[in-house]
This record gives C-alpha cells, structure tokens and sequence, in this order.
C-alpha cells in the first residue's frame, strides 16, 4: 500500500476514457539518454546537494563487474506510464540528476545512462523484461500497475530505487530500497494526517466521515483499508461510495447524497480532475464541508486551476507525509528548483519529480561507496544501509534498512484559490510532525512479493 500518489492507476484509467483508448504518439520502442549538459563543464554546479557531500565525482573506474555497468558507464531504467499519460515528471527528474551528476564527473568516473521503460499502463511485463536484459537497476521510476513485473524483476535479481509503488505486491517487495513503503503495506500511513483533520483541526467532523472512491481494485484496496482503520480511530463512516474509474457525466447524485448523509469530513481516493468537478457541484448547491482530503495527486498547479472558485468554499488538504513542500525555503528544496531550471527549463518540479530525485540521490551514494567493484549486492546493501536517510533534506528520516520501519511524521498542503500553502498542523520537527503512531491494519491487504516467490534468495544475489 502505498502513502504516496497510491492512485495514480484510476487517474490513467480516467485518461483511458477521456482520450477513447488511444495511444496516438507512443510507441513500443524504449529511449534512452545520458545526462549531461553539453554546455556546461565539470565545475559548473556543486556536487553536493543539500547536506550530502560530494554525491558526484571524476573517478578511474576500470572493468565491467556488473550487467549495465562498464569502466565509462552505468545504464539503469527509468519506469513511466509517460507514453499513456503523457506526464513526463519521472523522466524530467532523471534527466535533471543524471545532468547534474554527469556534469560533476558521474559516480567515480562512470557517467549514468538511463533507459525510459515505458509501461504505458498496460506494458509492464514488457518493459520490465527489456530492464532484465539491459540495466544495473532500476531508479527513480512507477508504474501504475507495477504489480505485474515484481515477479520478473526478482527473478532477474534487479535492485530497485523507485519514486513511488503502487499495488501492494510491489509494496516492499525484496530487493527494493526506499520508493515511500518500508512496511509492506501493513500500516495506515495517514494516521496523522487524519487525526489532526477530525481530532484537531476541525473536531466535529469526526462524527461524520465520508469515502468516495474510484471503483478500480487499486483505489479499491485503500477504500477498504480506511472502513477498518478509521472507526479504530474515533470516526464514524456515514457515507461510502463507488463511482466509475473512468468519471462520471454528472456529479450531482454524489453530491446530493453527500449533502443528504450530512458529511463534514469527506476523504476522496481518485483523479484529482474527478475531484474538481464533484467540488464544483457541492460549491454550485451551497454545501461546505469541514474539510476535503484531496489525496496527493491534487497537490499540483492544475488542480487550483480546475477548482478555481470552490477552493475559496471548500477547505482542501493534502498529506504529503515526510516530503518538504515544494514551496518551502528548505535549502534542499532551493537547490532542487535551481538543478530543475538549469537542466529542464520551462518544466514543472513536481511532488513525484521530488520523491524521484531523493531516489536517484540514494541511488548514487549507495552506488558511489562500492567504489570500482559496483556489483548489485554492494548496490543494494549500501542503499539498506541508510539508517536515516533524508535525501538531503529533502525528507524526513526513513531507516531503509528496517523492513518493519513505520514513518511517523506528516505534513500537510491546503489549497485556496491562490495556490497550495502549509496550514498550522503543529509541526514538531522542522516542516513535519513526528509524534504519530500509524495504525497497524489487523487485516492486511496482500503481501508484497518475496525472492523465494520467484525461485530466489538474498545468496544469489551477486
């Protein structure tokens, strides 16, 4: 389960329908790229980012010890739906890192290449099986459905550094460092951010909760998770609903029954875009709610446009639990917008662009302590060496070595017609509030996929 952008598949579904199953523009083909900016030289940006130090440097690495890797290259994957949804944010994000990076001398000398494995939604499988062949690992990639090549990649023995994951069987599934879920979906990773909407911020509303939920078995699976753990908090349910993943026509009915049903507090698990229209509708009939969970896929520019003036009705927040803000002065996030407008001028830095980037920067420091002999293992148990990691500042504290770890900390975006801001959540900790304590789900959703479910163990990893 994931506690980032976990719908991101009913967003592609809607796409689906909006755009009547055409893949105009896409192809099956993968691209692929080196980073680097031809007009810069190795002094041109600092190699330290945020308080990593060095993360980037010249080197004399020699021989090939590894698929992917050779004495003046490393080649990895980049996971995308870009080709479906036509979001290029993942692959703006490597094309920023790997840029800056090159651009300070690579990971000891070995400039990064990455491969655009583009799902497209349905292509999974596909893609993840072209990776097997070709890459070192996998970085700073998602794929909506990303269940579907856990099994594959496994069975390649392929290290991933995800930006986020999506279905539980890929939710800390072995051989993965990092991506949000570090606890294989076991817990209810918006405890806080709930908590604080229904105990403190607007305490009334804890007596009337509402769920809507898009009807696709990923936004399906986190519906049914809140019936077990929202009642385990203090919140009584007293609307819960389906409606198509592809949209609907006319939100009225959705509306009218949240009037009806008396709804304070109404979590939304689907398409941010979906979420605007049903707004609009609630704002046109004069229902106010406390407030709104717009889920994270709402924290973005478009959203503000789409809502328009219901925002000035409606209070809409977002959890986006243990990132820094993007309109935050936190120096990481300073550094990260002027790495963005020198290497990808004119595009948008996004929430997952963000997450995408603290991977590649894990990814690279796990990389770079190997030294000449950068194998997988080494890879992979330097990245689950980070007992607390940060990204640089850009994150809170995640120990990527503990599989058991529970993130307790939470931050929270509220949107008004003049953008997102940061509401008065009591932070404790720098941006982020850390004295939660996640609800633990008494039945699991699923489980993430093992090496011994593919045929494999931690001993053949070389």
């Amino acid at each position: 389960m994931k506690p980032r952008r976990i719908l991101v598949a009913l967003t592609a579904v809607a796409l689906l329908a909006a755009a009547g199953c055409s893949r105009s523009g896409s192809s099956g083909e993968e691209s692929s790229a080196t980073g680097g900016n031809s007009g810069s030289s190795s002094s041109s940006a600092s190699a330290d980012f945020g308080d990593l130090k060095g993360v980037c440097h010249s080197g004399k690495a020699s021989g090939a010890p590894a698929q992917g890797v050779t004495a003046g290259e490393i080649k990895v994957g980049v996971f995308t739906d870009m080709g479906f949804t036509k979001n290029p944010e993942l692959v703006d994000a490597a094309k920023v890192f790997t840029s800056w990076c090159n651009d300070n001398g690579g990971i000891n000398g070995r400039k990064i290449s990455y491969n655009v494995r583009d799902a497209k939604l349905m292509e999974v499988r596909q893609r993840m099986l072209e990776s097997c062949r070709d890459d070192f690992a996998l970085v700073g990639g998602s794929a909506a459905l990303d269940g579907l090549g856990v099994k594959d990649r496994l069975s390649c023995l392929l290290p991933d550094f995800p930006a986020q994951v999506d279905q539980i069987a890929n939710a800390g599934s072995d051989l993965q460092v990092g991506g949000g879920v570090t606890a294989g979906g076991r817990y209810d990773p918006y405890t806080g951010f709930h908590q604080w909407l229904f105990k403190d911020a607007y305490p009334a509303s804890a007596s009337a909760i509402g769920l809507i939920n898009g009807d696709s078995p990923v936004t399906k699976v986190m519906g049914t998770a809140y019936e077990e753990a929202l009642p385990a908090q203090g919140a009584t349910i007293v609307y819960d609903d389906l409606y198509p993943a592809a949209g609907v026509s006319d939100w009225t009915p959705y509306a009218q029954s949240i009037k009806t049903k008396g709804v304070k507090g109404l979590i939304f698990l689907g398409d941010f875009r979906s979420l605007a229209k049903l707004e609009d509708v609630l704002t046109g009939m004069d229902y106010k709610l406390d407030w709104i969970d717009t889920n994270s896929n709402a924290y973005n520019s478009q959203f503000i446009q789409l809502a328009g003036n219901s925002l000035a009705a409606q209070h809409n927040y977002a959890d986006i639990s243990g990132t820094a803000p993007l309109e935050s002065n936190v120096p990481a996030m300073k550094q990260l917008k002027e790495l963005f407008a020198k290497y990808a001028p004119g595009q948008d830095m996004t929430y997952p662009a963000v997450r995408a980037f603290g991977q590649w920067l894990l990814f690279a420091k796990s990389a770079a302590s190997c030294g000449d002999q950068l194998t997988r293992k080494c890879l992979y148990d330097a990245g689950k060496g980070e007992t607390a990691w940060t990204a640089g500042g850009l994150e809170a504290p995640t120990n990527m070595g503990d599989p058991n770890f529970i993130q307790k900390c939470f931050n929270a975006e509220q949107a008004s017609p003049q953008g997102w801001s940061t509401p008065d959540f009591k932070p404790d900790n720098g941006p982020y509030r850390c004295n939660v304590e996640p609800y633990v789900y008494k039945t699991p959703g699923g489980k993430p996929v093992t090496l011994a479910d593919a045929g494999k163990s931690l001993g053949d990893l070389k």
